[in-house]
């Protein structure tokens, strides 16, 4: 009898983990029209799958055996950008505080990107307005992912809690694979690795399990990228899937001969497969209904 209430108490907490997963993306697309601007729609949509997947690796983790009170799970769900709860457990080891070089090198990087933003796109977008949209684009990508969520990880950490920032200095990286795995989004690797890898690589193999990844990412970025444009669907999961081709090349044998994963070849071909087909990632639909709009209502352009 207990067995099989602890059984039904199990099954309970895995619906209850799914349930805004599967609710808050659905009824921000079933409302979108109720929003003024699609890149209203945009930051809603996305912020409803943020929040979903958060809720979801906090379940995952209380599942797993671990606790957290209301403080720590609620600063994870809300204050912390990354997509790893462990660090936010009660029993979770307390780390060092940051350095000071930490602290300058994540305002550097705030910084240069409110350059961009509200400095250099703006002189750009009137003599090229598609490069001006892609330098106010990677300016928030600076504002937001290299500067304020690293300065948001640096405080929790300045508090004893381990929070990872998500980007570890991706143009860094000497491999396609390390690009996407270990260093570019790590919240998000981390989630597409333990609901996506981890489940079909037992019965796939690992090569069809790492294109599953891709093509999940993929998927979401269409979501979140095309759904708001209104068209071009299906470009930013073909950019994906090229990633995960990319990453099989790499990793193949006459991949590692050439030297693919390592060293400048490494960076090289990292930098041709990430950047070469971007276009699609963030295509001409996405810049003039999303984000040209909106770099306009931020006075950015």
């Amino acid at each position: 009898m207990s067995e099989n209430l602890n059984r039904n108490s199990k099954s309970i907490s895995t619906f209850w983990a799914w349930v805004p997963f599967c609710l808050f993306p659905t009824v921000a697309i079933a409302y979108q029209s109720f929003f003024p601007e699609k890149w209203v729609f945009m930051w809603v949509l996305a912020f409803a799958i943020y929040i979903s997947c958060k809720w979801l690796t906090l379940c995952l983790t209380w599942k797993r055996g671990f606790s957290s009170g209301i403080l720590r799970s609620c600063g994870y769900l809300f204050l912390a950008p990354d997509m790893d709860a462990k660090p936010f457990m009660d029993d979770a080891p307390v780390v060092h505080r940051p350095a000071p070089v930490e602290w300058i090198t994540a305002s550097c990087k705030f910084l240069l990107g409110i350059c961009m933003l509200w400095l250099v796109a703006p002189s750009v977008y009137e003599s090229n307005p598609v490069l001006g949209a892609w330098v106010g684009m990677f300016g928030i990508i600076l504002v937001l992912h290299f500067g304020s969520f690293h300065l948001v990880a640096l405080a929790w950490r300045a508090q004893g809690i381990g929070a990872v920032p998500l980007m570890q200095s991706p143009a860094l990286s000497t491999s396609l694979s390390a690009f996407w795995a270990e260093r570019w989004n790590r919240g998000f690797n981390q989630l597409a690795h333990d609901l996506v890898f981890r489940v079909a690589y037992r019965r796939c193999g690992v090569a069809i399990a790492m294109l599953l990844v891709f093509l999940a990412s993929g998927l979401v970025h269409d979501l979140v990228i095309s759904l708001p444009a209104g068209g071009l669907f299906g470009l930013p999961t073909i950019y994906f899937m090229i990633q995960g081709i990319g990453v099989l090349i790499e990793r193949s044998k006459e991949g590692r001969r050439m030297g693919l994963n390592r060293g400048l070849r490494g960076w090289l071909f990292m930098f041709v497969f990430t950047a070469g087909p971007a276009y699609w990632l963030f295509h001409e639909a996405f810049l003039d209904n999303v984000m040209v709009p909106f770099l306009k209502v931020i006075h950015a352009i």
